[in-house]
């Protein structure tokens, strides 16, 4: 499954920007926002390497909430397969 992620802009470079995530960083395209004011600390929500939109902060913390959930779920489901097999 592909989802897009919240990161937060750390530098911005033109049409791309510095983005971090978890401590992960990773450089951004933002082609697709160019219709969008940003600033360093802004939230953007990325795929695939291209920042598809600005979000708030709380979007952003509801989203991450959200994987954790389901990356939650999922342990539970791998754990209740592993009693079967």
């Amino acid at each position: 499954m592909c989802l897009a992620i919240p990161m937060q802009i750390t530098r911005l470079d033109g049409d791309t920007a510095r983005a971090a995530s978890r401590g992960i960083e990773r450089d951004i395209d933002l082609m697709l926002v160019q219709d969008q004011p940003l600033a360093v600390g802004d939230f953007v929500i990325v795929h695939v390497g291209y920042a598809l939109q600005r979000l708030e902060p709380d979007d952003a913390l509801a989203t991450w909430q959200l994987i954790d959930e389901m990356d939650a779920a999922g342990d539970t489901d791998k754990q209740g397969a592993q009693g079967r097999a």
